[in-house]
Formats: structure tokens, C-alpha cells, sequence
């Protein structure tokens, strides 16, 4: 059921050099620089989002995601869901105003897998960086890198998988694109979206609670997915898996880390998911072919790193 929640938004991800973190994701990833605050937190695009903003770098000690975050249809939405989460058990929090330059308050909630996630309802518009909102070209001259479009989803680790769909499916209003259920018939990784993508956040019920796996970015083409992993061997990045396959989703795809260890995805493609539609379900004894299609095998580094 439609609840008001439109898309992802951002993610603030923590980084211990933010001069090579700026490296990586401008140069490298072509992500948009559009302000640093206050705070030194630097905000981050891709070409196609029409916000002022989808990433956050903040520098720490310690590697790892903050928070991300969802917008929602308007005002009365938040003051809505925020209730729902209430009664749902979860402990929330007001963020108000300006804490986060260019963005209103947020309502931010602890899920059931030990994430922080956030939901608000304005932010600065600013249209699509280097293209006219009338007769706009195909795409803007300038551009760096591999040219990523926008920030498409995360996946993150933790525990107690089934609360958190019904979390995220009956009181957010996302659905179940595509499961991985063990020998018993339980779930133990969620795909969910809240459009016809492929998805918009991904869970995986291994105990590693709180952990962050990856933030994702999309490009529009395999082609341009092949050329990222030219500029990974450019750039003597540390490479974790691809190009390849996927068979969840069935997108193309390629990982990859920035110079603090956080793994970054580039991915293109993937299925179209109707609401109506039944999940895609993959056996955990297939794990290997669910997730690279090609090689039909994951590494011990796919499963273990996290941040």
C-alpha cells in the first residue's frame, strides 16, 4: 500500500581522508561537487538528480554509513509516518531544519537491522546539473569519470530480517522485489522497492548488525559499465568483484572501494517490478548464481567486508 515514500534520497557515508575521498568520487566516480558546510561535510550529485544533493562525506576516524534517507510526498506525510513508526516500536528521532544544509527537518528511525534511516520531505531543487529543464541535450559536456547518473541504493547488514520487512513493506509502503530464502523457507536477504526499479534498498539478515556493505550508483549502459572498470585498472583501484552479472535484479554490475574501504557498486540495467507482481524468489543453495550470474561464485571478501 502507497504510503507517501517516494525515493531514495541520500546517504552520508564517513571517510578518513576527505582529499582522497574527493579523488574518488568526483574524479573517479564523476559525482558532482555542489557545497561543503559549516561542518566540513562535503555534498555530492549525480548529473541526473534534480536535488542538491544525494551524498554526504563526513570525516571520521572510522569508515561506514551514517544514515540514509528517503523523501516523502510532503509535510503531512512525515507527520504520518513519523506516527506510524511510533506505534510500529521504533526509536525516532527530529532532525530539525538546516542540519543538513538545503534540506528540511528529518525524521530519523533505528530499524530493526541496526541502520539509521531518515525520512523528510524538501530539499533544494536545483534540476540536473549541466542540462536545460527545456529541450534539455542527452546528456552534459564536462563530466568525469564514470559519469554516474545518481545514487541509486544501499545494502546494508543485520539481524531480525522478517520485523524489518514488515517495517519497511506495511508501514512504509515499499515492496518485496526479490528474497533469498533458506532450506526452512525463511528469508534471509530482501530486495524492496518503491517504484517498478529493480530495487531501492536491500537487506541481508547475517547477524552483522548495523553494517554497511554498499551505496550504489547508476549508469545508464553496460557499455559504460565496461569503461568503469577500464578507469578502476586506470587508477590502481582496489577492484572487489566485476564487471559482471547479477542474477537478483539481473543488472550488470561492478564493486569497487573507496581509499577508506567503503565499497562502492556501479549498475545499470536490472528488471522492472510491478507492486502486483509476486517476489523473485532464489535459493540460498544457489547463493553464488544469485548474485554473479557469470561465474556462479562469491567470494569470501564479498561476504566478510563491511563497514
Amino acid at each position: 500500500m502507497r504510503k507517501g515514500v517516494l525515493r531514495p534520497g541520500h546517504v552520508q557515508i564517513r571517510v578518513m581522508d576527505m582529499q582522497q575521498a574527493l579523488k574518488h568520487y568526483v574524479e573517479l566516480v564523476g559525482l558532482i561537487q555542489t557545497h561543503q558546510d559549516s561542518q566540513g561535510r562535503v555534498y555530492l550529485k549525480g548529473w541526473s538528480e534534480t536535488d542538491r544533493f544525494s551524498v554526504v562525506l563526513v570525516e571520521a576516524a572510522e569508515p561506514g554509513m551514517d544514515f540514509t534517507g528517503f523523501k516523502v510526498v510532503d509535510e503531512q506525510t512525515l507527520v504520518n509516518l513519523t506516527r506510524d513508526l511510533v506505534a510500529f516500536g521504533c526509536q525516532v528521532e527530529q532532525i530539525p531544519a538546516g542540519e543538513l544544509d538545503f534540506c528540511g527537518r528529518r525524521v530519523r528511525f533505528l530499524c530493526p537491522t541496526g541502520h539509521w534511516i531518515e525520512l523528510y520531505a524538501q530539499k533544494e531543487y536545483t534540476g540536473r546539473w549541466g542540462v536545460r529543464e527545456v529541450n534539455p541535450e542527452a546528456w552534459p559536456r564536462g563530466l568525469r569519470g564514470m559519469r554516474a547518473m545518481s545514487f541509486d541504493h544501499c545494502q546494508l547488514h543485520g539481524s531480525d530480517l522478517q520485523l524489518n520487512r514488515e517495517l519497511f513493506c506495511d508501514v512504509l509502503g515499499f515492496h518485496l522485489t526479490e528474497q533469498i530464502v533458506n532450506d526452512e523457507g525463511q528469508s534471509v536477504a530482501d530486495w524492496l522497492s518503491l517504484s517498478i526499479k529493480a530495487h531501492d534498498i536491500a537487506f541481508v539478515g547475517d547477524g552483522n548488525v548495523g553494517a554497511f556493505h554498499h551505496a550504489a550508483f547508476l549508469l545508464d549502459t553496460w557499455e559504460a559499465l565496461l569503461r568503469a572498470g577500464d578507469l578502476l585498472s586506470m587508477t590502481d583501484t582496489s577492484l572487489d568483484v566485476g564487471p559482471t552479472r547479477h542474477g537478483i535484479t539481473h543488472g550488470q554490475s561492478m564493486y569497487f572501494f573507496d581509499p577508506s574501504g567503503n565499497r562502492n557498486e556501479v549498475f545499470a540495467g536490472g528488471d522492472f517490478h510491478y507492486p502486483d507482481q509476486k517476489p523473485v524468489t532464489w535459493l540460498e543453495k544457489d547463493l553464488g548464481k544469485a548474485i554473479f550470474y557469470h561465474s556462479r561464485v562469491l567470494n569470501e571478501r564479498f561476504l566478510t567486508v563491511m563497514t
